[in-house]
């Protein structure tokens, strides 16, 4: 009798510690999908970014697979931005379509890993699932405005109750997921070769030219370029010195431009001298 107890205790201690490794390694995402190939490019992205051991360690789930053409939706986006959007693929509860069938009132908000990161806005960690009228199985991202665009295709693997892969025709992207991404590149800098001088008024070659020409023809009247009062000559001759360095240094400046004038003030008193 006693050996028939210990053995019975043997046996059971046994049972207990095969369930409880088979509860730690009940699956594994990555081995499911090398299953099957054209899902190697989404299989690849959850190893990528670290998603397959948050989905391994769950007891129940279903992951949203698509196949390699539809995953390029995934992979153009930034590396952070991709991580979000498979963890809106996943969701934290096991669905079948016999399950979906089922489903009251044919809609629901599903719960996703994304929202359980703490990082889900405005219903972005849901999924909405809805049965349509012409008995299309479709989920979308439950933000106000997104559409359905994602339909079910058909069953990848299915462990009930604790994983189930199933196939759908497009990854379901939050609408705030990819705007906030678009516009995380920062405020745009200032263009190549801009300066913050660059609204400073720039004295032109023509404008001296011009203000040159108009205190000649005064002269020639014997007035000043307003009508009256001493001409330029006289201003000349009853002020001090204009020095080259002075005026250059007096000089408006803009990008990489330096208003050279003293050419032109040498030019000036030559032709006062010889009037």
């Amino acid at each position: 009798m006693a050996c028939l107890r210990a053995a019975i205790a043997a046996l059971l201690l046994v049972t207990l510690a095969s369930s409880a490794a088979a509860a730690k390694t009940k699956f594994n995402i990555t081995e499911v999908l090398d299953e099957s190939p054209e899902f190697s490019t989404f299989n690849s992205l959850l190893s990528k970014t670290n998603l397959v051991e948050e989905i391994n360690k769950r007891q129940t789930i279903t992951v949203l697979v698509v196949d390699n053409s539809a995953a390029s939706a995934i992979t153009s986006l930034p590396t952070d931005t991709q991580k979000k959007v498979l963890a809106v693929q996943v969701i934290l509860d096991y669905y079948d379509p016999m399950k979906l069938e089922g489903i009251e009132k044919r809609t629901a908000l599903l719960t996703t890993l994304f929202q359980t990161t703490g990082a889900a806005t405005d219903r972005a960690g849901l999924v909405n699932y809805t049965h349509s009228a012409d008995d299309q199985m479709a989920f979308g991202s439950a933000e106000p405005g997104a559409p359905l665009s994602s339909q079910l295709v058909k069953v990848v693997a299915c462990r009930p109750y604790n994983l189930s892969v199933m196939q759908v025709s497009a990854a379901i992207i939050p609408p705030s997921i990819s705007s906030s991404d678009k516009g995380s590149s920062g405020p745009p800098g200032k263009a190549h070769g801009s300066s913050s001088n660059a609204s400073v008024p720039t004295i032109t070659d023509a404008e001296t030219l011009q203000s040159f020409d108009e205190a000649s023809a005064a002269d020639d009247d014997g007035l000043s370029p307003s009508g009256g009062g001493p001409t330029t000559a006289d201003a000349a001759a009853s002020s001090p010195p204009v020095h080259s360095a002075d005026a250059a240094a007096g000089a408006h400046t803009s990008v990489g431009n330096t208003v050279v004038v003293r050419t032109r003030v040498g030019l000036i008193g030559l032709v006062m001298l010889m009037i």
